[in-house]
């Protein structure tokens, strides 16, 4: 089974929100990972029939589907927002598309129907309504719904988004061995790394309605060629800094770092640096120390995130594991390894330098 989107395009009310898409997905789960209005649920209602494109065409198992309309697609569809039947109850929600499938009769439906409720954490809610559900359940019976009937695609946009993270955790590790041997493509829309990252798969890397990048998400994060699909996959944020390079370094308020291998014209840059890396100790001879001025601590309670004041002028952000306890003003210094600082030039493109670890 094949999703082929090429050359897809659309515009609307004088802007794109599409931009000669190109891609080609094969069975299983393939990821969907941009920022707010990056194209992810356009992308997905062109794919359903929902959206007709302006340009372009979709094509499912070789065969062009651009023209055909949302019910006669081998589709389904999942939104960040459930959608359920109110008058039904969990079990007739759940086999309302089994009951318009003639391989399903019967025995079948019913076998299946409890085979999904139980994946989904419902087996004790079939006999309630929607209404008589909280919301994280009333979003399982949705994807519960969409998970019955086998179908060609699978469309999940930001199906977890609503949810506790707790229940987030858990229905990720689910959905990820449940996708592992999907007959059909699947299609996973998020906004969240960690969700990117989890699942593990081929992902595609939206930015403005344009592809950025695709292929493994390890590998995009640890080396992204561009500062947008650095800050993509960063969460939380990055930290950004002016740098200048100069004769193989990069001098960076007051401090110096070593760029081995870079090639770019010397000039301004811009040092991407993850706030898991800044520590407080250094971490090996060649860190880099940076004098700082403490501005806020934020304690989640497994973790720390120490908001920093660099020479009185740039802000860097911290995240230390477990709870510290600091006060406004203090200083300190914060450490970084130039191994991990992630340097691009000032079009946003990743300078080559030297390789560094893919697991840092």
């Amino acid at each position: 089974m094949t999703l082929i989107i090429d050359r897809v395009s659309v515009r609307q009310r004088g802007e794109i929100w599409l931009d000669d898409i190109r891609l080609e997905t094969g069975t299983g789960l393939t990821t969907l990972i941009g920022p707010l209005n990056s194209g992810k649920t356009t992308l997905m209602r062109v794919v359903a029939g929902l959206q007709p494109p302006d340009s372009g065409r979709v094509l499912v198992a070789g065969k062009d589907v651009t023209a055909i309309s949302v019910r006669k697609r081998s589709i389904a569809f999942v939104y960040q927002r459930f959608i359920n039947y109110p008058s039904l109850t969990i079990y007739e929600n759940i086999a309302s598309p089994l009951r318009l499938d003639a391989r399903f009769r019967g025995p079948a439906i019913d076998r299946r129907v409890r085979e999904v409720a139980d994946l989904m954490g419902l087996a004790g809610l079939l006999d309630r309504r929607p209404a008589e559900l909280s919301g994280g359940q009333q979003q399982r019976t949705a994807i519960a719904r969409a998970l019955a009937r086998p179908v060609d695609v699978l469309l999940l946009d930001e199906p977890l988004a609503n949810l506790d993270f707790k229940l987030r955790e858990q229905l990720r590790a689910d959905l990820k061995a449940r996708f592992a041997g999907a007959p059909g493509v699947v299609l996973y829309s998020t906004a969240d790394p960690a969700e990117a990252l989890t699942f593990a798969a081929p992902t595609v890397v939206l930015g403005e309605g344009r592809v950025l990048d695709t292929g493994d998400v390890a590998a995009m994060y640890a080396r992204p060629p561009t500062l947008a699909v650095a800050a993509t996959l960063s969460d939380p944020p990055l930290n950004l800094l002016p740098g200048v390079l100069r004769d193989g370094r990069i001098d960076c308020l007051g401090v110096s770092f070593p760029a081995p291998g870079a090639t770019a014209a010397e000039g301004g840059v811009l040092l991407g640096i993850r706030p898991h890396q800044v520590t407080l100790a250094p971490r090996g001879p060649g860190a880099v120390e940076l004098p700082a001025e403490i501005r806020l601590a934020e304690v989640t309670g497994s973790a720390t995130f120490l908001h920093l004041l660099l020479r009185g002028e740039r802000h860097l952000v911290a995240h230390l594991p477990g709870t510290w306890r600091f006060q406004p003003g203090e200083t300190t210094r914060a450490y970084v390894d130039p191994a991990h600082v992630l340097v691009f030039d000032e079009g946003g493109d990743r300078l080559p330098l030297a390789e560094v670890d893919l697991h840092g």
